[in-house]
């Protein structure tokens, strides 16, 4: 038995991410699969779910720091809870403009959060069940360049955009799986 895992404040931040994994990625593929049904304009309901979603990341970054503030520093998830602020606002703004706006602020965002997962993984990594958290991370990080490119294609989607979700979603649920040991404090 580790240390580390049997810590108190160590099971109780590994059972409240652990909450919260769930409640992501059930979200995430719910998000996923209606804004597939809307993904070739930008309506009513393809830009509420693209201020949505960043608007979420918001909540779900701020129950994170509330649940490891015995464990680490908050200091990244405030940097994420600002930067998808700032990306619902920019989101908004884009659709003025355009799917390619829409895509460029998407692909900003899923690097800077990419980025900012990759690393909290790494420094989360002795919990347990963050392997899942570093892939996601590095893989949003590509992906969002892939946004970015993709944003002067001649005829750009949100297809990509919708797609993006899934797989951030399944490694929520992997990562949830896995931090079941370290909730029980084993």
């Amino acid at each position: 038995m580790s240390t580390i895992a049997a810590s108190p404040g160590i099971s109780g931040t590994a059972s409240a991410l652990r909450r919260l994994y769930f409640i992501r990625f059930a979200f995430a593929i719910v998000w996923a699969l209606v804004m597939f049904t809307t993904a070739s304009r930008l309506g009513p309901v393809a830009v509420t779910l693209l201020v949505l979603y960043p608007l979420f990341d918001v909540a779900a970054a701020i129950i994170d720091a509330r649940a490891s503030r015995t464990t680490g520093s908050p200091a990244l998830l405030y940097v994420n809870i600002a930067v998808s602020l700032i990306t619902a606002i920019g989101v908004a703004i884009a659709c003025a403009s355009g799917i390619p706006a829409v895509l460029r602020v998407w692909g900003a965002w899923a690097v800077v959060a990419g980025l900012v997962q990759l690393i909290l993984g790494v420094t989360r990594r002795k919990m347990g069940g963050q392997w899942p958290m570093i892939l996601s991370g590095g893989i949003s990080v590509l992906a969002g360049a892939s946004f970015i490119i993709g944003a002067a294609a001649d005829n750009p989607t949100l297809i990509n955009a919708a797609g993006y979700a899934i797989p951030g979603g399944i490694f929520f649920l992997i990562s949830a799986f896995r931090l079941g040991r370290a909730a029980k404090g084993n």
